[in-house]
């Protein structure tokens, strides 16, 4: 079977992907797409969209969501993105783009598709890559969360000056082993309206988060060109 990772992922995730436990991962999404045809999201060719679209390489941002969109037509393989064409956007979505206007002065982008950030380094992983139509967390505890704790750990040692948002306390659970030193992690609230103005101990609410413009000034200070955010 092709590898459906693409180029230098590909290649890190190899020995990850023949392990037992992905290889019934594997069989039981096929079981659960025959089982529920039309209802497993993102479709098959999407389910590794975020490595495909943002090559290793390219890595300078990292966002943890949890498992895809469950409403039809909304998960692409993008974690908080959805196809242009969707109407109206989703509330985490549209809190999201209430906090980039406020953090930078811009106006919120009219579609929810996040694939101008993907292709400029912004890694948009998803915990969990599949779901079944209207279950959240469907998919869950079937295998995905180890196979993005290998993307996540690859990514920490093998990359520096990266900036991982972290929104909300699952992906700060997920993100835990970060070397805080040599990358910036931001730690805040979900951007859903439950979330949206908590706070904690340990992490600031998402609303005046700024993480737009930490994760820019980050960059620039370590010679990496900043995110154009609202393209």
């Amino acid at each position: 079977m092709e590898n459906p990772i693409k180029g230098t992922w590909g290649e890190l995730l190899k020995t990850e992907m023949n392990q037992p436990y992905f290889i019934e991962l594997m069989r039981y999404v096929q079981e659960e797409r025959a089982l529920h045809p039309d209802q497993i999201f993102p479709k098959e060719t999407e389910v590794f969209r975020a490595l495909n679209a943002c090559p290793f390489e390219a890595v300078n941002v990292v966002i943890l969501g949890q498992d895809p969109y469950p409403t039809k037509g909304h998960a692409h393989g993008l974690c908080f993105s959805i196809d242009e064409h969707v109407r109206p956007l989703p509330k985490s979505l549209v809190n999201i783009f209430k906090e980039l206007t406020a953090d930078l002065g811009i106006p919120a982008p009219v579609s929810g598709d996040l694939s101008h950030w993907a292709n400029q380094g912004v890694l948009l992983l998803n915990s969990i890559l599949t779901l079944r139509e209207g279950v959240t967390n469907s998919h869950a505890k079937k295998g995905w969360e180890r196979f993005t704790d290998a993307i996540i750990q690859i990514l920490n040692e093998k990359k520096t000056h990266a900036v991982y948002l972290l929104w909300g306390r699952y992906a700060h659970a997920k993100a835990a082993n970060l070397n805080g030193e040599e990358n910036l992690i931001i730690k805040s609230s979900h951007p859903s309206p439950l979330g949206v103005t908590k706070s904690g101990k340990d992490f600031v609410s998402f609303q005046g988060s700024k993480p737009f413009s930490q994760s820019n000034q980050y960059l620039l200070q370590h010679g990496k060109a900043p995110i154009v955010w609202d393209c």
